[in-house]
């Protein structure tokens, strides 16, 4: 009998096994993004532009079945935007312009849906941590902005049978990017937004996925 239970527990290990590396994805991606500030409230004088930058990172996918997945990323990214203030000159308004540069290191969370011939939608929350180094306006970044961010992403994207793809997501801030009341900037509300274009490449099982598109 004990030997009949342990050559039992010895294949549902083994099957199990065997069922998780069929479902498993290890990927690498990285693209650049245009970022932005969402804001209820501005600053008189001041405007916000759009500012290029890049993300990197990794990620895995859990296949739960072939349709269906939950992608557990982590990424270097890149936020911030263009600011345009109007200060008072000699006798005339003068427009001074600075790029806010930060740095997260963000942890998406992603739930995908995946439809015949691979294209697929996702959407999940995100965790980032601000690692900013930058100054702006002769001040660190990093003691003018939250240590960390929650905000929500969703997309859509293209995964080749060999495991090569593009994706292009939207992800905007929960939470802002600023202290509220101080007084560098003011009464604001500002929130990270940004729009990523990535390439990626998924390792494992490509081909055995797409046969059951």
């Amino acid at each position: 009998m004990r030997v009949r239970m342990g050559f039992l527990l010895s294949a549902l290990l083994v099957t199990a096994t065997q069922l998780s590396a069929q479902s498993f994805q290890l990927g690498i991606k990285g693209g650049g993004n245009l970022s932005d500030f969402l804001s209820t409230m501005s600053a008189s004088g001041t405007s916000y532009s759009v500012q290029a930058g890049w993300n990197a990172g990794a990620f895995v996918n859990f296949w739960l079945g072939n349709h269906f997945a939950i992608a557990p990323e982590v990424l270097y990214t890149t936020n911030g935007a263009g600011i345009k203030e109007m200060s008072p000159g000699d006798g005339a308004n003068v427009n001074v312009n600075s790029n806010l540069r930060l740095r997260y290191i963000s942890f998406p969370v992603m739930a995908k849906v995946r439809f015949t011939g691979g294209f697929y939608l996702e959407a999940g929350p995100e965790v980032s941590v601000n690692v900013s180094s930058s100054t702006w306006e002769d001040q660190s970044v990093r003691n003018l902005t939250n240590s960390a961010e929650l905000g929500a992403a969703a997309g859509l994207g293209y995964q080749s049978p060999i495991g090569l793809g593009v994706s292009l997501r939207y992800n905007a801030g929960l939470t802002t990017v600023n202290h509220p009341g101080d007084a560098t900037w003011g009464d604001v509300d500002l929130r990270n937004s940004s729009l990523s274009l990535d390439l990626f490449w998924t390792l494992f099982n490509n081909r055995r996925l797409a046969e059951n598109w």
